[in-house]
């Protein structure tokens, strides 16, 4: 996105604020307890960490780094890392908030956490952004570990990254910890399709969502903002499905062809010349524009309050299912709800990644790995009970499927905490 629009969206919303509104209006729906909306409404803990790291120059820079516990009474903190410019504590405890809400919709036993640096990867040397993780992953070793709080890839994390935060927990114990992080390599622990989890939930509820609405995937225009790997896999899967993207983009802007987009050879440009832009026979547009092009399917994969009150009159979509966390602010909600336009809130579309982090976590605690098939075959399940679980709700209280996934996982959360009470 343009530099100018893309800080104009995201400094007028604080996504802490956001992220407990959107906890407040499924409180009040449930009509939960004052005790229990005070709980669950502030983060359990917050680590903040300075630390030095040499870079390749010689000199020494100072870094500062976060990881938030939102709540673990459903089980384990679960989150990824982060690495960005634009890494705040109020955002990585909005994101830890949102990962316990995720995690309960799709009923997983997990709770939420995330963590984030300060810094601009891709300014950085693989060399520097090893040392970079190694000296993180030492200073939040107090929370994380198989039992505790276990990170995964984020917005410029990878693999890679995982591995060497596993190898660093792993030398700190003096024995191999594969369950420590997830999202690792298949060579140390990972699981088979979870590199591109995210997505296929996204497309398995989106398939929900078309035969609800009645909806021909064949056909289906679907513009897609933010072509990493959660986009342009979504892109990719839906193509496959016989839908036609008309737009996609990535931090240096977009590209629009209303005759349709192969996923596959945007990929391949990418990959030669660093963006989308410039892509043959396709029409530069912005981030910003993607938004708004005529479709029937968009899919938000890039980062918080991208569709706010100022744009979402002018979103085209018919159905918007959320690859991103926090794409849509409450004001956002309000207009499409008056609309009729079906958004699939991020908590339970993007969620795809954390079930099959979770299937890696209870394979390595195993040590017995299971098949890409049956990966897919047990996410599809776990998604489409999800999909139906919320569907419901929001019929049954008659409100948007935001608020329904919510009124679902708070009331989880609420009742394992209200189980477990007040210790001491």
């Amino acid at each position: 996105m343009h530099k100018e629009v893309s800080q104009s969206l995201t400094t007028t919303m604080n996504p802490y604020e956001i992220a407990v509104a959107q906890f407040d209006a499924a409180a009040d729906k449930l009509n939960l307890s004052p005790d229990l909306r005070e709980v669950l409404r502030y983060p359990k803990r917050e680590l903040t960490v300075h630390f030095p790291v040499r870079m390749d120059d010689g000199y020494i820079r100072m870094f500062t780094g976060y990881r938030v516990q939102h709540n673990v009474n459903r089980g384990p903190a679960k989150g990824g890392i982060r690495y960005s410019p634009d890494v705040t504590l109020d955002e990585v405890k909005a994101l830890a908030m949102w990962m316990t809400w995720k995690c309960a919709v799709v009923d997983i036993p997990y709770g939420g956490a995330k963590g984030g640096v300060v810094c601009d990867p891709k300014h950085m040397s693989k060399a520097e952004l090893e040392r970079l993780t190694r000296r993180y992953a030492t200073e939040i070793a107090v929370l994380i570990g198989p039992k505790s709080d276990i990170p995964a890839p984020d917005v410029n994390t990878n693999a890679q990254v995982m591995a060497w935060i596993m190898d660093t927990i792993s030398m700190h114990e003096g024995y191999s910890v594969p369950a420590v992080v997830t999202g690792k390599p298949l060579a140390i622990g990972g699981s088979e399709g979870r590199n591109e989890a995210t997505a296929t939930g996204v497309l398995y509820v989106i398939r929900r969502a078309a035969e609800y609405l009645g909806m021909d995937l064949k056909g289906a225009r679907v513009a897609v903002q933010g072509f990493g790997n959660a986009g342009s896999n979504v892109a990719r899967f839906l193509h496959n499905e016989g839908c036609r993207i008309v737009a996609l983009s990535d931090t240096q802007g977009g590209i629009y062809n209303e005759r349709g987009l192969d996923p596959q050879q945007v990929l391949r440009h990418k990959q030669e010349r660093g963006t989308v832009v410039g892509f043959a026979n396709a029409q530069r547009v912005t981030n910003a524009e993607v938004l708004e092009v005529p479709c029937d399917i968009l899919v938000p994969a890039a980062t918080e309050n991208q569709i706010t009150g100022q744009n979402a009159e002018r979103v085209q979509a018919r159905m918007i299912a959320e690859a991103a966390n926090g794409p849509t602010t409450p004001d956002a909600d309000r207009i499409f709800y008056q609309r009729g336009v079906f958004v699939i809130p991020d908590i339970l579309a993007n969620a795809g990644g954390v079930t099959v982090s979770y299937f890696e976590w209870v394979q390595d605690i195993q040590s017995f790995f299971w098949t890409r098939e049956e990966i897919a075959e047990r996410l599809e399940h776990v998604m489409n009970r999800a999909f139906k679980a919320v569907l419901d709700k929001a019929n049954m209280y008659n409100v948007d499927m935001r608020t329904a996934a919510y009124m679902l996982a708070v009331s989880r959360v609420a009742e394992a905490t209200q189980l477990r009470g007040i210790y001491p």
